[in-house]
């Protein structure tokens, strides 16, 4: 009796181990960051994944169909450091990095077998052909001074579309280092500074010209604006002085006014000879003075 319950038991562990194991098998967990792709005798049944964070617990059919685990997250290559010639035939050392994910993981396990060795060889290949031909268009001076972004999204716009295929998305390009050998630098440097200068002096030349053009433009205009106040100014002076004596004219037109005129001129006259003579003035009997005051004389008697 002993030994049937002893068999039972072990017949019944067997049974449970075996359940455990049959059960295992058809339980499929798929995490946030991963598909789990179903293959039935080598071929692919179903692609499973949980971008939602819900509940990644599924089934599939025990021993039959298998599970491969596929990344479902942003991956990192890097590429070889390598020697890029650019448009102008200079030699540029550059390092970069390339950020991609598995958007299709259909068309990556049909294309790749699902092997990420070979998805970044074929990333390798056409984002290091991408930045050989952009490099290779762009002047090296263009290349340094792109490195704000302009150069990335051409290399990323070369690549394109050309990982598609495969069911690779590339997120973007980036560069580690690009720079000149050093055994060239300081030569580049110098040169790139020397052709500045150079366009800095031309324009500072351009503006000088400029300038003085300017100047001799805004003399000339001064110059002819004085003038022509000079000759208003002038033409003023002289209606001003016609006036004037066309006043003198009309005031002293008749004998009594002239008489009068003639006789404060006179006084004036006089005036003048007492300043600077002293006290006593002397006339002869001819002088237009003497006169003037005989005839004053004459008239009171």
């Amino acid at each position: 009796m002993k030994t049937k319950k002893h068999i039972g038991l072990i017949l019944a562990a067997i049974i449970a181990v075996l359940l455990f194991i049959v059960g295992s098998s058809c339980i499929v967990i798929t995490y946030p960051n991963e598909y789990s792709v179903i293959k039935q005798f080598g071929e692919v049944k179903d692609i499973r994944d949980n971008k939602d964070g819900q509940s990644g617990l599924s089934f599939k059919l025990p021993f039959i169909q298998t599970v491969t685990k596929v990344p479902n997250t942003k991956l990192l290559y890097d590429l070889a450091i390598s020697d890029v010639i650019t448009k102008d035939k200079k030699t540029m050392v550059e390092d970069s990095f390339v950020i991609w994910s598995i958007d299709d993981p259909m068309e990556y396990i049909r294309t790749l077998n699902g092997i990420d060795a070979a998805a970044e060889s074929r990333i390798d290949v056409n984002v290091y052909n991408a930045i050989k031909n952009t490099i290779s268009n762009t002047t090296q001076a263009d290349v340094i001074s792109g490195r704000d972004g302009a150069l990335v999204a051409s290399i990323k716009a070369n690549v394109g579309d050309s990982l598609e295929e495969y069911g690779v998305h590339l997120h973007s390009v980036e560069t580690k280092h690009l720079d000149l050998p050093d055994s060239n630098k300081a030569s580049v440097y110098d040169r790139m500074i020397s052709e500045r200068n150079q366009i800095a002096a031309g324009y500072t030349a351009a503006g000088q010209q400029q300038a003085q053009e300017i100047r001799n433009t805004t003399d000339k205009e001064v110059s002819i604006s004085l003038s022509t106040a000079d000759a208003q100014a002038a033409q003023i002076v002289a209606e001003g002085e016609a006036s004037y004596m066309q006043i003198l004219s009309d005031a002293y037109n008749d004998a009594d006014k002239a008489e009068f005129y003639n006789f404060v001129r006179a006084l004036d006259a006089a005036k003048l000879s007492l300043a600077s003579s002293g006290n006593v003035l002397y006339l002869t009997p001819d002088s237009p003075l003497a006169s003037i005051f005989y005839q004053m004389e004459k008239g009171s008697n």
